[in-house]
């Protein structure tokens, strides 16, 4: 099963998720990401915090939805967040779709320490949600049971 998570700029939430689905998904499963208007770059701090996390970073990369055109997602997943204001991607394929919206910590404020454990929290909050996913018994779920679950998950 594939699962591609999207955001914007493809640089921090999308890129953390697609991370730490990989470290933590069981064979079988694989996660992408991609950005609507993706900024071409891995946000450093994005990096640094899957490092400290004993998360790989191998591979990952700033691309748009244009990089899975000829091998399309089961599951896609924003996590933009719709408070802030901000308009998520769509995407047009025939894939199951969920909002999994996180607030973006590189937006946050203030010092390296409050900076560092935004980026903490926002990996901690994916996590919950990744291994909620992981425990649904997907083999008997329908889509539409599966989608329900999605948007549950959404909200831990």
């Amino acid at each position: 099963m594939r699962v591609l998570f999207m955001c914007t700029a493809n640089s921090c939430r999308s890129i953390l998720s697609e991370a730490l689905f990989n470290h933590l998904a069981p064979a079988g499963f694989e996660a992408v990401s991609s950005g609507s208007h993706p900024g071409g770059q891995v946000l450093p701090r994005t990096l640094t915090t899957l490092q400290l996390a004993g998360v790989s970073t191998e591979g990952l990369s700033s691309k748009g939805n244009d990089a899975f055109r000829d091998c399309p997602a089961d599951i896609v997943i924003t996590v933009c967040d719709k408070a802030a204001g901000e308009a998520c991607p769509v995407y047009f394929g025939p894939a199951l779709k969920s909002h999994w919206g996180l607030e973006d910590p590189s937006d946050v404020a203030g010092d390296e320490r409050a900076v560092n454990a935004a980026f903490a929290a926002t990996l901690a909050h994916i996590e919950r949600r990744c291994r909620a996913f992981f425990e649904l018994p997907l083999s008997l779920m329908n889509p539409q049971e599966l989608k329900r679950e999605l948007d549950r998950i959404a909200t831990l």
